[in-house]
């Protein structure tokens, strides 16, 4: 007899976008011919750059010559892209050797896929608000209890507040100490959803904390490439001892457009420890996951991969990542305009609102698309800490972006 996995009748944040996708849906039956503006989605909208595309097509007709064609690649990923990816973090005077790199179809899935190297007795904290995937994967491998209603969260999860009077930060004192640890410590920076990112006071507080207990940080730098302020760290292996107690997770999808494409790596430091895995466990852990779960990202996104990283590259790329960043500038100001408060934006593609009039994020999601017709993302979707908040996303076309904070400047009541 099969018998299903009971932890995914325990999911309820999957209701999220469809939710917001069934509000959309009746709107626009009831109101034909009305434009929306979608200021939700956290999907990129540009052209892939000449540089980029230039990569994908000679990996293409790589395939199409037999002199030059490839099969299955190495499972760990392109040794000259994981040499690539270790010489991008030495230009931040950062030293990562290339078999700590491991080359993969995209962060998400790799944030999911990595706890199976990890006992289902681990005791897992994240952010509050998070990234739905942190939870949601950690509920279906088992770790939690059921989700309680009255306080919006899952039992047997930690979780860390990231309010306004944290400025959206978690602090590592909401972390116990003796019974009851965190095994497994999840961070985001900058922030999705509240474009908040960590300072190296904070960050360092986590990795003593991890050192001290013998936890393991997995560490999302997914919009890493958004930080403009010089003093922020960009990977959590800009902190010292980081090597030893954390994992970092990245992609090029926000940085190059490739959430179409799908490419991001993992780094596993040899280094790392665990409370029963000394030096070399876990990335030898990883690397027989790998190689036994997955046949290696696509040879093609990985020749788009290289180009991305080359000079020429990662000059359009910072091209890419500015126009994304005029388009946050626009929606940060237009809503400061309008009286409402805002977070993020500056150092990351997100804009974290604050309700007027302390509106319920649902509430508000739908006085946005009624009286605006702007498509937003409810807060209180991202976890409890997230309620009277709301998510905008830069990632759009500019004429789309402009009519949108239009819209919002001339119909919104509030």
């Amino acid at each position: 007899m099969a018998i299903i996995n009971p932890n995914y009748d325990k999911l309820v944040a999957g209701y999220l976008f469809p939710e917001i996708n069934r509000r959309v849906k009746a709107f626009t039956s009831a109101n034909e011919g009305v434009k929306i503006y979608r200021l939700g989605i956290g999907n990129t909208t540009e052209p892939l750059r000449p540089k980029v595309i230039q990569g994908l097509r000679e990996g293409v007709d790589k395939l199409a010559d037999v002199k030059t064609y490839t099969g299955y690649g190495d499972e760990q990923g392109d040794t000259r892209l994981r040499n690539a990816i270790a010489k991008h973090y030495a230009s931040g005077n950062v030293s990562i050797d290339p078999s700590e790199v491991f080359v993969s179809d995209g962060a998400k899935s790799d944030v999911a896929n990595i706890q199976s190297i990890f006992d289902v007795n681990n005791t897992v904290a994240v952010q509050d608000p998070a990234y739905p995937v942190y939870v949601d994967t950690n509920v279906i491998a088992g770790r939690t209890g059921h989700f309680d209603q009255k306080t919006n969260q899952y039992t047997g999860l930690i979780y860390m507040p990231c309010n306004e009077e944290n400025g959206f930060i978690p602090n590592v004192n909401d972390l116990p100490a003796g019974v009851g640890k965190a095994d497994l410590i999840y961070l985001c920076s900058p922030n999705n959803p509240t474009g908040a990112v960590m300072n190296r006071k904070s960050l360092e507080s986590f990795v003593g904390y991890a050192i001290e207990h013998k936890s393991v940080i997995l560490f999302d730098a997914a919009y890493n490439w958004y930080i403009n302020d010089s003093t922020l760290p960009k990977s959590i292996y800009e902190i010292e001892n980081a090597k030893k107690c954390a994992m970092e997770f990245n992609s090029f999808s926000k940085k190059d457009g490739f959430t179409g494409v799908r490419l991001g790596w993992t780094i596993v430091p040899k280094e790392l420890v665990a409370e029963d895995a000394t030096e070399g466990k876990l990335n030898a852990m990883w690397n027989g996951r790998q190689t036994r779960f997955f046949n290696g990202a696509s040879n093609i996104a990985q020749e788009g991969g290289l180009a991305a990283l080359s000079e020429q590259g990662m000059l359009e790329s910072n091209v890419l990542v500015d126009f994304y960043m005029e388009n946050a500038r626009i929606i940060r100001n237009g809503l400061r305009q309008k009286g409402i408060q805002t977070f993020g934006g500056d150092n990351a593609p997100y804009i974290w609102m604050k309700n007027p009039n302390g509106m319920d994020s649902w509430k508000f999601f739908d006085k946005m698309l009624n009286e605006a017709n702007v498509v937003t993302t409810p807060g209180v979707g991202f976890g409890p800490e997230g309620q009277g908040f709301t998510r905008l996303s830069a990632f759009g076309h500019r004429e789309n972006v402009e009519a949108a904070m239009e819209s919002i400047k001339q119909k919104l009541q509030i």
